[in-house]
């Protein structure tokens, strides 16, 4: 099965005064196509540093990140831009929208960063809205939505560029219970109908049951969870 995303041996530290702080360990991990996997452990434990080094939002001091078959892990910052652009997207804790755009422009925006903007694109937005039930809501602002309605979106601006590889941090965190397994239940419908993959990182140990794997971060290793 392809794996979209494997590190090998990735290792990141981080100068706090004169003391060197090592994150990441000799970490290996591969994701396969149409899995989500949820990431688990203590604040501090290394899991966001993780997901920005998978996501091509730093680059790790040695080993290799290969998304697609190819290592990034020496890449510039506009190329690791790039990947972000075409085969990557992200959904934070907070929607992160940007408070002056229509719902139906948060996806615009995407789509033109990315140079993927053509005759179709309306009706994919409209697709992806109605896929995530706010299509009726394509042309209300962020101020008007509600957290949930908020996250609904943030999850369909994460697919519209059609990435291989969804990375999520802590996805429910500012959500009740029930929203916060609708949101994750989305996330797997989606992930599963198009072939896509997801990283999940949580501390929303209700969420777990909704995933395929369960990995620990311990002492700067991602650790498979056995029952």
């Amino acid at each position: 099965m392809f794996e979209p995303l494997i590190l090998e041996n990735v290792e990141k530290s981080f100068k706090d005064g004169e003391k060197e702080n090592h994150i990441v360990k000799n970490l290996s991990f591969s994701l396969r196509m149409g899995e989500v996997v949820a990431v688990v452990g203590p604040s501090g434990s290394g899991k966001s540093t993780f997901l920005s080094i998978a996501g091509a939002l730093q680059s790790p001091d040695k080993g290799k990140v290969i998304v697609n078959g190819t290592d990034i892990a020496t890449f510039n910052e506009i190329e690791k831009a790039n990947i972000r652009l075409d085969h990557l997207g992200y959904i934070f804790q907070t929607s992160n929208l940007v408070p002056y755009l229509k719902v139906e422009e948060q996806l615009s925006l995407v789509l033109k960063m990315a140079n993927q903007w053509s005759s179709g694109s309306k009706r994919k937005i409209k697709e992806m809205l109605s896929a995530v039930e706010m299509d009726h809501r394509a042309k209300a602002y962020p101020y008007q939505l509600s957290g949930g309605e908020k996250q609904r979106v943030a999850i369909a601006r994460a697919f519209i560029n059609d990435p291989e590889i969804i990375l999520a941090d802590e996805p429910t965190a500012s959500l009740d219970s029930n929203r916060s397994m609708a949101i994750i239940e989305l996330i797997s419908q989606i992930v599963k109908e198009q072939n896509k993959s997801a990283i999940i990182v949580t501390h929303d140990e209700q969420i777990l049951p909704l995933c395929d794997r369960i990995v620990v971060m311990r002492d700067g290793q991602l650790i498979e969870r056995v029952g």
